[in-house]
């Protein structure tokens, strides 16, 4: 890697001790929206997401909380076995960025029930085309689904959301959707309630066996519907998710100081952040996978982290990430070469190589520098935390899946202080208020 840093800093070059303008172009921030989601006709639909922004704050989409750490915690949602306490802004807060600094120990979630990776930010999702931490969901709104119905999430179910849709949003939803089916006919959708949908745990188990209401494979409502009326239920609650994934492409970072840089102002960064920037592009070869515009590839590596206790002593051991969730793309029946998405644009993998065990998405560094935990597992605490990580060259072999990609950058401690204190001039100002709130 040395002799490609060199390459780099020569064609950086410098002007008066500073690196050149010219070596961040393809770094600087682009306003402009996110590409069109083929797989969401409704995505850029303005309509569409003042309707997804109410379902992003509406707890009424929740079914019961699951943990008895709920009500036992500061931080926690209410009393465990509630209904109606969870929203996607439960876990990532519109008002700090859209990152979970609720939840108690604000590294991994607690909703229904404790998740075990830390709740990405929701800040210039609307790039991806895979998303999770390790590609599960192959699109926005299908990772929406997931958290719903989710029983550490939302612990809801299409069939319930569904008809929610249909008592509180049904003007909103025939507005843009067309006509609801008779969601209200109970003896073709069996009436479910707060209380009823999603799961349990089932009496006596030992290994976290459930019982569920209103969702494929339940034994019950759900599977009892008619194949069309079960189709019906579905498009229902794939439409409420594109509405969302509509919202979310909405949440951008904005340009920070170091855009401003780019542009030609010189005091928008300070000697110690030039020479972080530097690094950045450099010796620190962080823009191998932190680039483009928003600072990532959005891709997936191993950059062989360790584990560690978070939260109430947590650990997510052998988690292969990437290796094992891209493989389940295929044979998801709501990805997007399903009926219920709109288009497809060949963004499924044909093949997972085997590079892929243990790996994760690279995250935007746009608007990151202050969060209260960093990584999938939640376990650094400060970004100085994370640039001393990967300076380390990652954690030793053997406690985590697959290979690590890293190798020790051997940066001095100045250097490091320089490459934090550039990582924080990266911020810009977020959406626009209208954005943290409910709209009328």
């Amino acid at each position: 890697m040395k002799a490609s840093w060199l390459l780099v800093v020569a064609a950086c070059g410098t002007n008066g001790g500073e690196p050149s303008r010219a070596a961040f172009a393809s770094l600087r921030y682009d306003e402009a929206p996110p590409p069109a989601d083929v797989s969401n006709r409704y995505g850029d639909d303005a309509a569409a997401a003042k309707l997804g922004q109410k379902l992003y704050f509406d707890k009424r989409l929740s079914g019961p909380l699951l943990d008895p750490d709920n009500g036992a915690l500061e931080g926690s949602l209410g009393p465990n076995g509630t209904p109606g306490l969870v929203a996607c802004a439960s876990c990532h807060v519109p008002k700090d960025g859209f990152v979970d600094t609720r939840s108690p120990g604000q590294q991994i979630s607690l909703a229904a029930q404790w998740t075990a990776r830390k709740a990405p930010m929701l800040l210039e999702s609307g790039f991806a085309s895979l998303f999770n931490w390790d590609g599960a969901r192959d699109s926005m709104w299908r990772q929406t689904i997931g958290v719903m119905e989710g029983n550490h999430e939302f612990n809801s179910s299409r069939l319930f959301i569904a008809q929610q849709m249909f008592q509180l949003y049904r003007s909103d939803y025939e507005a843009i959707f067309g006509t609801l089916p008779p969601l209200d006919d109970t003896a073709r959708f069996p009436a479910l309630t707060p209380q009823t949908t999603g799961c349990v745990i089932a009496p006596n188990s030992t290994t976290e066996q459930y019982l569920c209401h209103g969702e494929p494979g339940d034994g019950a409502e759900y599977d009892g519907m008619t194949s069309d009326d079960q189709t019906a239920a579905t498009r229902v609650m794939v439409n409420a998710a594109k509405a969302i994934a509509a919202y979310q492409r909405l949440l951008r970072c904005g340009e920070s100081r170091f855009d401003a840089w780019i542009d030609g102002d010189d005091a928008a960064l300070s000697a110690a952040e030039l020479r972080g920037a530097a690094l950045f592009v450099g010796k620190a070869e962080c823009a191998t996978c932190h680039a483009g515009p928003n600072l990532t590839d959005y891709k997936f590596h191993n950059v062989g982290l360790a584990p560690k206790h978070v939260a109430q002593a947590f650990v997510d051991d052998n988690d292969n990430g990437a290796g094992t969730s891209l493989a389940g793309l295929a044979t998801d029946a709501l990805n997007v070469k399903s009926a219920f998405s709109d288009g497809d644009d060949g963004r499924l993998p044909a093949s997972v190589p085997a590079s892929m065990a243990g790996a994760f998405r690279t995250p935007s560094l746009r608007c990151d520098a202050t969060h209260p935990s960093y990584m999938h597992t939640a376990q650094l605490r400060t970004v100085a935390d994370v640039v001393a990580f990967f300076d380390a060259g990652g954690d030793a072999p053997g406690p985590y899946p697959g290979q690590s990609e890293l190798q020790p950058l051997g940066l001095s401690d100045d250097e490091q202080a320089d490459l934090t204190a550039f990582l924080a001039a990266l911020d810009g100002p977020g959406p626009d208020a209208a954005l943290l709130v409910t709209p009328n």
